[in-house]
C-alpha cells in the first residue's frame, strides 16, 4: 500500500575468467619487481660481506659500533670487534652492515 514492491534487477552477464586471470597475473608481475627483488638482491649483497670480512677490516655494525675486526671465526657465525685498544667486542657476522673504507678510524 505505502511501499512500491521491490523487484531483483536483471541478471548481468558474467564476463568471462580472462579479466581475474590478467589482473592476478599484473598483480604477481607487481608483488615480484618492486618487493621480492630487490629484497633478495639486498640479503644477496649483505651475504657477500658477511663472507667477504677478514681480520683488519673497519666495520660498522647494525649497532652503531665502529671498529677493526679482530678475529674471524668461520666455522662459528661470530667475530671479535676491536673497539679501542684492550676494548674487544663480540658480534654476529649478521649485524655487520657495512665495510667502511680503510683508515676511517683514524679520521673519526
Amino acid at each position: 500500500m505505502f511501499i512500491a514492491n521491490a523487484y531483483a534487477a536483471p541478471a548481468q552477464p558474467q564476463a568471462g575468467g580472462w579479466d581475474m586471470i590478467i589482473m592476478l597475473v599484473i598483480f604477481a608481475a607487481i608483488f615480484y619487481f618492486m618487493i621480492y627483488r630487490p629484497q633478495a638482491k639486498r640479503v644477496k649483497e649483505h651475504k657477500n660481506l658477511m663472507s667477504a670480512l677478514s681480520k683488519g677490516d673497519e666495520v660498522l655494525t647494525q649497532g652503531g659500533l665502529v671498529g677493526k675486526v679482530a678475529k674471524v671465526s668461520d666455522e662459528k657465525d661470530y667475530i671479535v670487534v676491536s673497539l679501542a685498544d684492550n676494548v674487544d667486542v663480540t658480534v654476529q657476522k649478521a649485524s655487520v652492515s657495512a665495510i667502511l673504507p680503510k683508515g676511517t678510524l683514524k679520521s673519526l
